[in-house]
């Protein structure tokens, strides 16, 4: 008999965390995390080396025929 009042709290726990979240502070987040502003910097230099070591591979197999469509049959 005790468990209708259990289910009826958990229900509303429950919607309060679904519809009423609105109140995150992101900046707590952000130190918990470990996530700063200065470290964007560094993989941003990763991406562009990346993307230039990638690029002299696009410039080797630009000239293939990826596609069928060469009109060879």
């Amino acid at each position: 008999m005790g468990r209708g009042r259990a289910k009826a709290k958990q229900v509303k726990v429950a919607r309060q965390l679904k519809y009423n979240s609105g109140g995150t502070d992101l900046d707590r987040l952000r130190d918990e995390l470990g996530v700063g502003d200065s470290s964007n910097d560094d993989a941003d230099d990763l991406n562009d080396e990346l993307a230039d070591r990638y690029a002299d591979y696009a410039d080797d197999y630009a000239g293939g025929d990826d596609d069928d469509r060469s009109g060879r049959r």
